[in-house]
C-alpha cells in the first residue's frame, strides 16, 4: 500500500518556525530537540513512500534515530536495507504527507549549524 502524496507545496518561514516550536517546545538540548522532531516525523509522515537514492529507487518504511542523535530514514531496495540520513534525503515529488515536518527539520539544523543554506545537526 503505498501512502498519500501530493504537489510540492512552499511552506513559509513563519510556518516552518511553528513546527520548529512544537517540536522543540520542552526540548533543552540539540539530542532532545532531535527526539522531538523524531516524534513529530513519525506521528505526521505518511509512511511508506518511494525515492530515488544514487539513481535507485528505494522505499521508506520508517524513521529512527541513531545513538548519534541523527534521524535516518530506514530504506529497502529488494532485500538489502540501508539508513539515510533525513537530512540528506532526497524527497520525491510529490512528497508524501507530513514531508513539511522533515522541512522543519533541515531548518533547525541549518540554523545550528550556522549555514543558512546547508547546515546539519551532528553527522557523526
Amino acid at each position: 500500500m503505498k501512502a498519500k502524496t501530493k504537489k510540492t507545496p512552499k511552506f513559509t518561514t513563519k510556518y516552518l518556525d511553528k513546527l520548529i516550536e512544537e517540536a522543540t517546545m520542552d526540548a533543552y538540548n540539540e539530542s532532545e530537540q532531535a527526539g522531538g522532531f523524531l516524534v513529530m516525523i513519525e506521528e505526521n509522515l505518511a509512511l511508506p513512500f518511494v525515492t530515488q537514492v544514487l539513481g535507485q529507487e528505494v522505499t521508506v518504511g520508517k524513521v529512527d534515530i541513531t545513538k548519534r542523535d541523527q534521524i535516518v530514514a530506514i530504506c529497502s531496495c529488494g532485500k538489502v536495507t540501508q539508513a539515510i540520513p533525513i537530512l540528506d534525503l532526497p524527497m520525491p515529488d510529490p512528497r508524501p504527507d507530513g514531508a513539511e515536518w522533515i522541512d522543519a527539520y533541515r531548518r533547525l539544523a541549518r540554523e545550528l549549524s550556522g549555514d543558512s543554506k546547508n547546515g546539519c545537526l551532528s553527522a557523526d
